[in-house]
């Protein structure tokens, strides 16, 4: 009784290591090969395993097809193979044996035996000794033994793969963070003649006793090299003048005109009128991009909590919102590579001079402003400004994707929903910042890029996933795919291709208003 429990217990788990696997209707499972060894007039047991994959069996059927090849009938075919293995290049001959003597050896009991080909027939064995059996060919038998040694197989079938791999392009892949303020392109060198001819061109504009905003602003467009970015965004957010002679004034100015906000208010933090507000920045801080390094540090999120403080003070009309902390991160991390050649996602920001690191706050401080400044209805009360550009976006898609926009009604998402986050934070959440700092160029180089193209941009953006979204068939799937669309790879290429569908939509939409209603 017991016997038959145990040969049920295997026929009912055929999971289990060493369960019987019937082989062509056979009621016991195929003889192994190291232990039965055929003689070479026996006709083959074709033996399926059913557990192999698909890419293992078509090496098997190649293998198969090749075995005449190592059946040579005379002497002379003895030494001609002979001469070839002695004469391989140095790569072969550290996976294949220069003499035609090999070996095979035994796999100890206690350990896992190496996969083996199923229907390939194994050499007999002469002459063992203590290491294992060896199989000898020459003039005695006039016949060239193949060793079916699989480590032989395992190496040459590396080989094949790595050579298959090289001859194949590959695009290097973005890292999760790193070069957040250096991403030229998807895979792309850091600087290309074409760059170089950019960064020339920007330079030579900068260098001009007057700067032209707006040759400025069409080079920027299509991004700014790492190098000028600081400077370019200082000019194109208004924060600096054109004329160069006034800029080491103006910085000055303004920079000694933000610490002494912060000697007049930041003390009034802990009273009550202010207690709430800065609770909720303190609250805010630490979850602001959690996987860059940077922002972790105390020093930071202190400089963070100080620019937010003293913006929700001078601004009692709105005060703070969550999400504008989000939007100091790019200011912050382009004026801190201006002093930092490394990337900066884990550069200490103590070992700056204080100085260097007063700048950089007060320059975030003041282009920060300058932005918020032409979206503030998007933090007033009851935030009419987002909920005026959600509706908008609703009837921009419902013309330029009518199969999207029905899915949603179908499975009643809203687009408030998903789309209230891409308006208050800018996409921050949805892209990495790198992407969001090449994002960033053009709505500097944009008249009202903050306020008004990026409407043109979350509607190029939600329709680039029209695949997965109509892929998804019911409320929740959908919301979860829209809070979390996979762009942790993406690079300047994607950006770039995403930003030329939003200047269509914009060039067809924008002067004809009316064109958003049916």
């Amino acid at each position: 009784m017991a016997t038959d429990n145990r040969i049920h217990f295997w026929r009912r788990n055929q999971k289990v290591p060493g369960s019987l696997q019937p082989v062509y209707g056979a009621q016991h499972p195929p003889l192994d090969p190291r232990r039965h060894r055929p003689l070479k007039d026996t006709p083959k047991v074709s033996s399926v395993n059913t557990t192999k994959s698909k890419k293992p069996a078509t090496f098997h059927e190649f293998a198969r097809s090749t075995n005449d090849a190592w059946d040579l009938d005379d002497e002379e075919d003895d030494c001609m193979f002979s001469l070839k293995q002695s004469s391989s290049s140095p790569d072969q001959s550290r996976s294949t044996p220069q003499t035609p003597r090999l070996r095979l050896f035994k796999a100890p009991e206690d350990t896992e035996p190496l996969p083996r080909l199923p229907d390939r027939q194994e050499p007999i064995s002469t002459n063992p000794d203590e290491d294992g059996l060896d199989v000898e060919s020459g003039p005695a038998n006039g016949r060239v033994v193949k060793s079916c040694s699989d480590v032989q197989l395992n190496v040459n079938a590396a080989r094949n793969t790595l050579q298959k791999q090289q001859s194949l392009p590959v695009r290097p892949i973005v890292p999760l963070v790193a070069r957040i303020s250096d991403q030229n392109a998807s895979g792309a060198p850091p600087m290309t003649v074409r760059e170089k001819t950019r960064l020339d061109k920007f330079k030579q504009l900068l260098a001009s006793p007057n700067t032209d905003l707006e040759e400025l602003r069409k080079h920027s467009w299509s991004g700014i090299p790492r190098e000028v970015r600081p400077i370019t965004w200082r000019l194109l957010s208004g924060y600096l003048p054109a004329n160069r002679e006034r800029r080491d004034l103006v910085l000055q100015r303004k920079r000694e005109e933000y610490f002494g906000f912060i000697e007049q208010y930041y003390h009034s933090r802990t009273d009550d009128n202010h207690r709430d507000t800065y609770r909720q920045i303190h609250i805010d801080i630490p979850r602001t991009n959690p996987l860059i390094p940077l922002f972790q540090q105390p020093l930071v999120q202190e400089v963070f909590e100080r620019i937010l403080f003293i913006w929700a003070i001078r601004h009692p009309a709105s005060g703070y919102v969550q999400g504008i902390n989000d939007l100091v991160t790019p200011f912050f991390v382009v004026f801190l590579s201006e002093f930092v050649e490394e990337d900066v996602e884990s550069f200490e920001m103590a070992s700056l001079p204080l100085d260097t690191q007063r700048n950089i706050e007060a320059d975030s401080f003041w282009c920060m402003s300058k932005l918020l400044d032409g979206i503030q209805d998007n933090y007033t009360f009851a935030q009419p400004g987002i909920q005026i550009k959600v509706k908008a976006l609703e009837e921009l898609v419902s013309r330029i994707d009518e199969d999207v926009h029905i899915h949603f009604l179908k499975y009643e998402v809203e687009y408030l929903q998903f789309a209230f986050r891409w308006m208050n934070n800018l996409l921050m959440r949805e892209l990495p910042l790198r992407c969001t700092i090449r994002l960033w160029d053009t709505y500097q180089a944009e008249s009202e890029g903050f306020s008004h193209f990026h409407l043109y941009v979350c509607a190029a953006f939600l329709i680039k996933w029209r695949k997965e979204i109509l892929s998804m068939l019911d409320f929740q799937s959908l919301l979860i795919l829209l809070q979390n669309l996979p762009t942790i790879h993406w690079g300047n290429e994607e950006v770039g291709l995403l930003l030329a569908e939003a200047y269509r939509l914009k060039y067809m939409f924008a002067d004809a208003p009316s064109h958003y209603k049916r």
